[in-house]
């Protein structure tokens, strides 16, 4: 894999560059879809590709190690044959997943012990067998493990939580340098900063991460339930750090706002179960503001759910499927998201590559927010 650095906004830091794996290209600014089980809930993979046209998609490694398994997932030749995508695809190491489970599991120097959330049997994770799984699972990037910090958390314990990460980093590096991928085509491992809010945390994890030179590198531990100005200055002062030759991943982040606002700073990389997670719920992203299709207002509008990304179909319509919960409602929805959240970085890109970025970026956030 390398990174393309094609231009900067000159007016911001943001970015346009292109990243090239064995299994394709992948132009930046990105959003991922997350298809945690092997799936993009309620989307299947043609209309990923063809209809929302997603460069790369995410899969996590906790879950896919608990179903179906790494003897399926290796008998299939990995997930990119297991799920028929023959596009990018990164994996979540389980660090989040260790995260949202704080109260079933144990964080030790070797690992984290953890009970299934299946049948509540005992696990252990550890660097050495999370590099091992994903070698398994065969994403083209995949992410170091890591402990994803808590929000508020004491400064003593994400300092502690840091130096557990690094530690484990090293041990991530050694073993995904001693073993080889396992399909016929190249992996890359991103290592993750943490530090929680505290910048100096943050400088130090930046640093610690970038002297293992991988081809990449993730920001974790935010959008965690802090306030949207600590995620901008952290993500701000790490893109200070970070060489411009490496891609920048910010996990989990976000409302498309978040995500344009973090664009600005110079981040490259995005995933969010938002657009899937919000319109299974009835809530639609577009370009004026939010739309809550089970709101009574829309019961007889008639009008396209967006003249541009879904004219097929009414917001009527897709009020009455909300209403009668009929599967299509979520499915329709769920494709709208994705390709609004593909548009925009999409249009992202276009204006950073025309020095334009900042004026449509600020007219966008004062829209994307309105609850139409």
């Amino acid at each position: 894999m390398f990174f393309e650095l094609q231009h900067t906004d000159k007016n911001t830091q943001a970015r346009a560059g292109l990243i090239t794996t064995d299994h394709g290209q992948i132009p930046t600014p990105i959003f991922m879809p997350v298809g945690t089980q092997g799936t993009v809930k309620t989307v299947d993979q043609a209309i990923l590709k063809d209809k929302i046209d997603a460069k790369i998609i995410l899969g996590n490694t906790y879950h896919l190690y608990l179903r179906p398994g790494l003897d399926i997932l290796k008998g299939a030749g990995g997930l990119h044959q297991f799920i028929n995508w023959d596009r990018p695809m990164l994996t979540d190491s389980g660090g989040f997943q260790v995260y949202s489970i704080s109260d079933q599991r144990k964080i030790t120097e070797e690992g984290v012990i953890f009970r299934s959330h299946i049948d509540g049997h005992k696990l252990l994770f550890t660097p050495e067998n999370v590099m091992d799984t994903q070698r398994i699972i065969g994403a083209d990037i995949i992410m170091a493990f890591d402990e994803c910090t808590p929000y508020p958390s004491t400064r003593e314990y994400a300092t502690n939580s840091m130096h557990t990460t690094h530690r484990w980093l090293d041990r991530c590096i050694k073993r995904f340098r001693e073993t080889e991928p396992i399909y016929g085509y190249n992996q890359q491992l991103f290592p993750i900063i943490q530090g929680s809010t505290f910048s100096d945390l943050r400088q130090q994890s930046t640093e610690y991460c970038l002297k293992h030179d991988t081809d990449g590198i993730a920001i974790g531990g935010l959008s965690v339930g802090e306030p949207h100005e600590d995620m901008y200055a952290i993500s701000d002062q790490i893109c200070q750090i970070i060489p411009e030759s490496k891609p920048r991943y910010l996990m989990g982040v976000g409302t498309p706002s978040n995500i344009l606002e973090c664009i600005h700073l110079g981040i490259d990389m995005f995933d969010c179960v938002m657009p899937t997670r919000n319109a299974r719920n009835g809530m639609l992203f577009t370009k004026e503001g939010t739309i809550n299709m089970k709101n009574k207002k829309w019961e007889d509008d008639y009008s396209a759910v967006d003249e541009e990304l879904t004219p097929q179909y009414s917001k009527a319509y897709l009020k009455h499927l909300f209403k009668a919960k009929e599967y299509l409602g979520a499915q329709i929805a769920s494709e709208h998201n994705l390709k609004f959240y593909l548009w925009l970085v999409g249009e992202a890109r276009k204006h950073i590559l025309n020095d334009t970025f900042v004026s449509w970026k600020n007219s966008m956030v004062k829209k994307l927010d309105q609850r139409l």
